[in-house]
């Protein structure tokens, strides 16, 4: 039998998309008998709080990512990488506290560069291996992934949440380039719905809209995205339901047919992916691998300037998942 580990799972603050795919691993750890401690910041720590109440969870600040939409992700997020230099350097000396606190063994960390230490073994989760610049900075892409390759070296393994051969692959070109990271390893999509077992009393007591918006991001974005699809739904006679992507208890009921909710739990949430009609949503990764799992199509958006999102609906497009619009 495996030594029990004490694992500490930290994913970055962007969304929640981050915190949801680390929900299968969590589940996992726990059925293997490790500890789980969870750390975090922002609307991804409170959200894996309310997915695992009874897990310990400690604050673990890192880069306080914005993104307006107003111009290309990477030149806003240019603009930023000082900020995120040093706290990659600042999240990586708060880690040596945690692990001498909680006795940490094992370190996974999704999208966070700073997490790894000398007396753990780290993972690194990504599906962007191969980050995709603006046509006027592809130049850059080269340095870029070989910058990338020399953060991920400094981890154990780095695991990457897709499917090994690209042609099967959700996220192409993404994470599947020619220089890969010698630790890499594809342990296929992870989505809190894949091994979701509903009751039959949590999906009857949820009402199925016709429509189901789902809003995420960071913000400022992600708050005017949802206005514009509340001021698209104003007028509507179907029923609508926009889940905005911010851990909370918030309804409201605007325009004839339209609802708005802050969050859902996850047994809410499965019957509403699973029989919504028409479900609307943002090109983000972690709700592609979900809409893989409940094999639902999608109209897919991609949030303006976002390299990644665009070329995931391209590729989406082109595999023939799911018929998207941008």
């Amino acid at each position: 039998m495996e030594k029990q580990q004490t694992i500490l799972v930290a994913p970055l603050d962007w969304g929640l998309g981050h915190a949801t795919r680390c929900v299968p691993l969590i589940h996992q750890f726990l059925n293997q008998g490790h500890r789980v401690v969870l750390a975090g910041q922002g609307v991804s720590l409170q959200f894996l709080q309310q997915e695992f109440p009874k897990l310990p969870a400690v604050a673990l600040k890192g880069a306080l990512i914005r993104y307006s939409g107003k111009q290309n992700l990477f030149l806003d997020l240019f603009l930023q990488m000082p900020k995120f230099g040093f706290s990659m350097v600042a999240e990586h000396w708060r880690l040596r506290r945690l692990v001498k606190v909680w006795n940490i063994t094992q370190v996974v960390s999704d999208n966070r560069y700073g997490l790894w230490n000398s007396k753990t073994r780290n993972i690194f989760i990504t599906h962007q291996l191969f980050i995709r610049l603006p046509k006027s900075f592809k130049w850059m892409e080269f340095l870029l992934h070989g910058f990338t390759r020399m953060l991920i070296s400094r981890f154990d393994e780095c695991w990457v949440p897709d499917f090994e051969n690209q042609e099967d692959s959700l996220s192409g070109e993404l994470s599947h380039g020619k220089k890969r990271p010698k630790n890499l390893r594809y342990i296929g999509p992870l989505s809190r719905f894949q091994d979701f077992q509903p009751t039959e009393a949590s999906s009857s007591a949820v009402e199925i809209p016709d429509v189901l918006v789902l809003v995420s991001g960071p913000e400022p974005f992600r708050n005017r995205f949802q206005q514009q699809m509340e001021l698209r739904f104003a007028q509507s006679t179907e029923k609508v339901l926009l889940i905005c992507g911010k851990p909370g208890n918030e309804l409201r009921v605007t325009g004839c047919g339209l609802r708005v909710v802050s969050h859902l739990p996850t047994y809410e949430l499965h019957p509403l992916l699973k029989h919504t009609p028409k479900i609307i949503t943002l090109a983000g990764y972690s709700t592609l691998m979900d809409l893989h799992a409940m094999q639902r199509t999608a109209e897919l958006i991609a949030t303006p300037g976002q390299t990644e999102q665009e070329y995931l609906v391209e590729w989406w497009k082109y595999r023939n998942r799911i018929e998207s619009e941008k």
